[in-house]
């Protein structure tokens, strides 16, 4: 009896500490993740302006974002699409390559270039889209308009960030060149670690170039980095509307050239003050980036 019950109270201060160690994980997951979806959801439900209590009103904000919000679909919903299938993948094959061509440095330059890569992502929407609006001034300040200009290609200054015609495409390069953030540094972490015992032994049983190199060897062993990469530059490049608005300097963008889903949300939480409109559209960007979440999945997942 006395063997049974020290079991017992192994297994059960076993199962306290257990406990103990998962709780502020649980409390800051609570906080941060399934309260605020929770939350999300809920409000999505119903009408609330801010002012008056939220009233219930079903699936009433999801049909009008399916059957009546034009500019969602037209406009909000394409543009989103480009920019999360160019900035998102070209961003994380970028990061790869750059990655990959860092290891391949001795320490101290790939610390400074590294550094240098990484410093884009730490800095604020403010600051970035500062240093891009002068580059892009739609005067003859501008760098892009002044060099122009200069070497009589045009006879006025373009209004780069104003016009439908280049607002998109400057947008995708400004999130690009911002975007080598801790996904980069994971795979570079990956890489420098790779066993060169693998490469040794690859190049013994016939491989005999660093294109093959990369695709058998680096690749197939940095999928977990990789798929952290992956799911970061999808997260990214969905929650990403910060710029667009910094740099046309307005929300809505011009014509709607630049509206991206979270600008769309935006537009409506903060300045038609519908929030549970926007909170039904917060809950359809949600799924979108889990469904494409799941693919990154089923490609850099590890598969038993």
């Amino acid at each position: 009896m006395t063997a049974v019950r020290k079991s017992k109270k192994g297994v059960a201060s076993d199962g306290f500490q257990a406990i103990a160690m998962l709780l502020p994980y649980g409390i800051l997951f609570s906080l941060f993740i399934a309260i605020p979806v929770a939350v999300a959801i809920f409000l999505s439900l119903t009408y609330f302006n801010l002012v008056q209590t939220p009233s219930f009103a079903g699936l009433a904000n999801y049909i009008a974002l399916i059957t009546q919000d034009t500019t969602f679909f037209q406009h909000v919903l394409p543009n989103t699409i480009q920019f999360a299938l160019i900035v998102g993948p070209g961003g994380f094959v970028i990061a790869f390559l750059l990655a990959w061509m860092l290891a391949q440095m001795t320490s101290l330059p790939r610390t400074i270039f590294a550094l240098c890569i990484y410093m884009p992502s730490m800095a604020g929407g403010v600051f970035v889209s500062t240093v891009w609006r002068t580059i892009f001034s739609g005067n003859h300040t501008g760098y892009i308009n002044a060099l122009l200009l200069q070497w009589d290609l045009i006879d006025a200054p373009i209004q780069f960030l104003q016009s439908p015609q280049y607002l998109m495409s400057i947008i995708i390069i400004v999130s690009i060149w911002s975007a080598m953030g801790i996904g980069f540094l994971a795979i570079l972490a990956g890489i420098l670690n790779v066993n060169e015992e693998l490469y040794e032994a690859a190049y013994i049983d016939g491989i005999n170039n660093r294109f093959q190199e990369i695709i058998y060897i680096t690749v197939p062993s940095l999928k977990p980095q990789m798929l952290f990469g992956a799911v970061m530059a999808i997260v990214g490049a969905f929650n990403n509307g910060a710029i667009s608005v910094a740099l046309s300097g307005a929300n809505p963008t011009p014509q709607y050239a630049g509206q991206l889903i979270t600008n769309h949300i935006d537009d409506f939480a903060f300045i038609r003050f519908e929030m549970g409109y926007a909170a039904a559209i917060s809950v359809a960007l949600l799924c979108i980036v889990w469904i494409f979440s799941k693919l990154a999945y089923r490609f850099f997942g590890e598969r038993d």
